[in-house]
């Protein structure tokens, strides 16, 4: 867009400005490539997508095609759709109190149309922002026509207009977001004949309301959403609208724990109030770990996904056990434990769904889950660690450290006294700045590390989210 342009408030103006006129789906490819040729960031707040989404979204950007997003819930399908909306121009000029806002040049509808007519370059014209040029609409079984495309507007018949007179039309949110990005949340929800009402949009560009056809060339970018099994198999989009769209972009889940815990920092709510909190790395490997663990599990339904959303909302719980805590016990920080994951687990039981054949076994799956993830971060982070001086203290079969969740760190690791090796530990988890809660919550994981290694036995002490680890000759002798 021309610097003069925005100065310019009449078509007449704005014709002499210079001002460039493209398409939408022009304005995406044309600012893509600038962006692309600068080196500046397209998409900041995903990650996992460089080298599998983005290379097939950008190419149907700038093969000009409207764009179906499949995947399942929690894979960044709407925010992707979002970020588009950044490619567009900060400002773009419309006719002045157009309701589908026309282009100065262009002008689609009757009242512009007539309007350019009679006082032609003295038009007035607006500067519409970008962010007003997206609409989004979650697909229900509900929506209507007249939601999407338009109806007659009764109060203007009973103004006396003719029902064939297009300023009779009250018009929906696909022609009101002419020259900007529609996005369409889970397509397939929508009824057929809804669908239907949509070739047209998308191939020839016009509508048809109430039996009689209007002419309405929209300039506009469609992007639907749909998860795969609606889309490929159960055929819940109707096949001539499948074939509109020109390109299909697959989303996936992370596949690294990076990007899962990358995420996970990213949307987490940071809690307001007087104790800090501080969450070692470590315990975040461990919630990135159980989601990954969940989404391989034969037993969780992985048609309906393991969505990012779990693990954030995990973390959430974890620091909320934290500054409960921290809260009751007068600890001058909040640092989330392994001794706080029974709180996110019962909290988050109904965000996984699980196999019919698995009623009545959901928590049994979990906590098996959340044993192989705690195992998994403790071997690659611990493996080949001398545990000889922590393992010395269980020698004495009296001995036995008990933790939980309202237990202070500093109770906690006064049990073990001085304890030789626990720097080397924190050093060994990656822990720069040493506090007691840190130490506590490292301790903590390399004590349940060795217990899943079947090296310490651990029982529960009374409540949930209370334990007492012992040495293998301790009451029972044997891992439970």
């Amino acid at each position: 867009m021309s610097d003069p342009a925005p100065y310019a408030t009449t078509i007449g103006e704005l014709r002499a400005s210079g001002f460039a006129d493209r398409s939408v789906k022009d304005e995406l490819r044309g600012n893509l490539l600038m962006r692309m040729e600068a080196g500046q960031p397209l998409f900041p707040s995903i990650f996992g997508y460089e080298d599998s989404v983005l290379p097939a979204l950008e190419r149907g950007i700038l093969a000009g095609h409207d764009i179906v997003m499949l995947g399942e819930r929690g894979q960044a399908k709407t925010r992707l759709i979002r970020h588009l909306v950044d490619l567009l121009d900060p400002f773009t000029p419309v006719v002045a109190g157009c309701e589908v806002n026309d282009h100065p040049f262009r002008p689609i509808c009757a009242r512009c149309r007539a309007l350019v007519d009679v006082e032609g370059d003295a038009v007035p014209i607006d500067w519409l922002p970008r962010d007003r040029r997206y609409a989004e609409k979650l697909a229900t079984p509900d929506t209507s026509v007249a939601d999407l495309i338009g109806d007659v507007d009764p109060i203007r018949v009973a103004e006396g207009r003719y029902l064939s007179d297009e300023l009779t039309i009250h018009y929906g949110l696909i022609p009101r977001t002419h020259r900007g990005i529609v996005a369409i949340n889970e397509l397939p929800d929508l009824p057929e004949r809804i669908q239907v009402a949509l070739f047209n949009i998308l191939e020839e560009r016009d509508v048809q309301i109430r039996g009689y056809q209007i002419r309405l060339p929209l300039d506009l970018l469609l992007v639907a959403t749909a998860n795969p099994e609606d889309y490929t198999h159960r055929g819940r989009i109707v096949s001539p609208l499948k074939d509109r769209f020109g390109t299909q972009v697959r989303t996936h889940y992370p596949e690294t724990l990076g990007d899962e815990i990358a995420i996970m920092d990213q949307e987490v709510r940071r809690p307001a109030g007087t104790i800090p909190v501080r969450v070692p790395a470590f315990m975040k490997e461990v919630l990135a770990a159980l989601t990954s663990e969940l989404r391989r599990s034969p037993q969780i339904n992985q048609r309906s996904g393991v969505s990012v959303r779990y693990s954030i909302g995990n973390l959430e719980t974890l620091v909320a056990a934290a500054l409960r805590r921290a809260a009751r016990t007068g600890e001058p920080e909040a640092v989330p434990r392994l001794v706080d994951l029974p709180a996110a687990m019962s909290g988050s039981l109904g965000r996984v769904e699980f196999d019919a054949i698995e009623e009545g076994r959901e928590e049994e799956i979990l906590l098996r889950a959340l044993r192989n993830a705690i195992l998994e971060v403790f071997r690659r982070r611990l493996s080949g660690f001398d545990f000889a001086p922590f393992l010395t203290r269980f020698d004495d079969p009296a001995f036995g450290a008990e933790t939980s969740d309202l237990q202070p760190a500093t109770e906690f690791l006064s049990q073990f006294g001085d304890l030789p090796g626990l720097g080397k530990l924190l050093g060994r988890l990656g822990v720069e700045e040493e506090s007691p809660g840190v130490a506590a919550s490292a301790l903590e994981l390399a004590l349940e590390g060795l217990h899943l290694s079947r090296r310490l036995n651990r029982e529960a002490a009374g409540r949930v989210g209370a334990y007492r680890y012992e040495g293998l000759g301790g009451a029972s002798g044997r891992s439970r």
